[in-house]
């Protein structure tokens, strides 16, 4: 664990903790005060400022739509906003394409920001970028498998190492990110049994989206999770809550109680002292 403002946060010894006592974990990817309060309520250990950002709150069509401004922005927010959980800040699109790139930018996430880890994309290539940040002092996470930043170079189909070779490239890659000293790795949209190979063989946690159940823990995006955007959420997602519905359904009956002249009532309203009223009666 770190000390940041007096309060003991979680840190990637935390995960690593986890993972040897046979614990699975959860992990939350979230972007302002609200979800990282709700995150630090529901005792979630860690949160992963992820470059979805760029789609799920910003609204853009790909996560290398935003660059370091957008996401030191809002990992300082995250940060200021939780107490506890370890916070992950996601490195985002051709901002560690060489390690002094990197570790330029990851010294800006923890030393400006507040966060306690960085996670990048990419397998065995990213190693010697990986060995450079941890020998630095940073706690680095991996995440093979899909990788959205890559998304444009990738096959059509999102889902990664379904071909043996394939496969044996991505246990590969996991091995390659854990020997340059990652703390932990993601591991997304891969086949269950691959991934459970995948954890079976490292030392270090591996965290899953989309990926089956055997991984050290999970990560899921607060909006997909919650139900809060229109659209189907994904497969992987879980369907834990609607709360778009529910949103929606307050502010319909809030709209209608405007129109209808019954909101604002007395009770939402501030009232004149007698004084007051007396002053304006008079005016």
């Amino acid at each position: 664990m770190s000390t940041q403002g007096g309060v003991r946060r979680n840190s990637v010894a935390t995960l690593q903790s986890l993972r040897d006592a046979g614990e699975r974990f959860a992990l939350l990817t979230a972007y302002d005060r609200a979800t990282a309060e709700l995150a630090e309520a529901a005792e979630i250990p860690a949160i992963l400022v992820g470059d979805s950002l760029a789609q799920v709150a910003l609204g853009h069509e790909s996560t290398v739509r935003i660059g370091m401004s957008e996401m030191l922005h809002h990992v300082a927010a995250v940060v200021r906003s939780s107490s506890s959980a370890l916070v992950i800040a996601d490195m985002p699109f051709l901002s560690y394409v060489d390690v002094a790139t990197a570790a330029t930018n990851a010294s800006a996430f923890l030393r400006d920001a507040g966060a306690g880890a960085v996670k990048l994309e990419g397998g065995a290539e990213m190693a010697p970028i990986v060995r450079a940040l941890v020998e630095s002092g940073v706690p680095v996470i991996g995440h093979i498998g899909f990788t959205p930043q890559s998304a444009l170079q990738q096959d059509r189909a999102r889902a990664q190492g379904k071909e043996p070779a394939a496969a044996a490239g991505l246990l590969a890659d996991a091995l390659a990110l854990q020997a340059a000293g990652a703390a932990a790795i993601v591991i997304e949209l891969v086949p269950a049994e691959l991934a459970a190979l995948i954890t079976a063989r490292l030392t270090i946690p591996t965290i899953g989206i989309g990926a089956g159940p055997h991984c050290s823990g999970q990560v899921q995006v607060a909006p997909d999770l919650l139900g809060l955007l229109s659209g189907p959420a994904p497969r992987h997602a879980g369907g834990y809550a609607t709360l778009r519905d529910q949103a929606l359904a307050g502010l319909t009956k809030w709209r209608a109680d405007v129109a209808a002249g019954t909101f604002p009532s007395t009770a939402q309203s501030l009232t004149a002292s007698e004084e007051l009223r007396a002053a304006l009666a008079s005016m």
